[in-house]
């Protein structure tokens, strides 16, 4: 087995949603597997705390305190960063809301960071690696949601399907450049994000998990990290236009 294909020693990676949650924990892996990091988030404190982490392991972080649906801000960002070798496209948001309770503010907003806000970065990536002539990776941020019509998930079960449609078609456009694009979808994972619902709410989705998975535990930030990690490096030189589905052995434990 070649562990060198795991180096990303002298490469750069962009990650959004790098604050928290499996954001941090993938800059953290990634700046681990040896590549500079830029993190982009619109919570600048934990933005500011994941660079630390990264630097007092001895790797190198710049931060991009930005809104990823901003495009001006975000494609700055990718400019500031130079010739990029991986792009994580984590950065998301969850909306809770019954069909029949669901405005049209709501789902514009979800689409928006969830879904807009992930194509964007795949953009200014892709565009990033064919003017530099890299032969990169892209890995969206995708969710078990899709699969399975899970109560109140609306919006962001239908942004992140979207997510998966976006990597395979941007994998075969981008492919002839030498691309890759593949996303990951999580289960339950115990994050920031997900530690917002209620605490009932949370105690139940996350026994539900531990119920229905074989592994018998709830996702870490962590675990998926480690898939973003073999999605981004040499290991995966072979692997584009995939789901890689990091849940516990379930699609979605509700």
């Amino acid at each position: 087995m070649n562990l060198s294909a795991y180096d990303l020693t002298g490469r750069t990676a962009f990650v959004t949603g790098a604050a928290s949650g499996i954001g941090r924990a993938s800059a953290v892996l990634l700046a681990r597997a040896g590549a500079s990091l830029h993190l982009a988030d619109r919570d600048e404190p934990g933005l500011a705390e994941t660079a630390a982490l990264i630097t007092r392991e001895g790797g190198t972080a710049r931060t991009h305190p930005l809104d990823v649906t901003d495009r001006p801000a975000l494609a700055a960002a990718v400019d500031a960063a130079g010739p990029l070798h991986v792009m994580a496209a984590v950065a998301g948001i969850m909306h809770t809301s019954t069909v029949l309770e669901t405005r049209e503010e709501d789902l514009d907003r979800v689409l928006a960071v969830n879904f807009k806000g992930v194509l964007q970065a795949c953009q200014e990536a892709a565009r990033s690696m064919i003017a530099s002539g890299t032969r990169g990776s892209i890995v969206t941020m995708a969710s078990g949601a899709m699969d399975t019509a899970s109560p109140g998930l609306l919006c962001y079960s239908v942004a992140k399907a979207a997510v998966v449609q976006l990597a395979k078609t941007l994998a075969v456009e981008a492919g002839p450049h030498g691309i890759r694009v593949n996303a990951v979808a999580p289960g339950w994972i115990r994050t920031p994000m997900t530690d917002r619902h209620e605490p009932s709410a949370q105690e139940q989705a996350e026994a539900a998990m531990v119920r229905h998975s074989p592994l018998r535990r709830v996702g870490e930030p962590e675990d998926i990290a480690h898939a973003v990690l073999h999605l981004a490096c040499d290991a995966s030189s072979f692997t584009t236009g995939q789901i890689l589905r990091p849940n516990g052995g379930v699609a979605m434990p509700w």
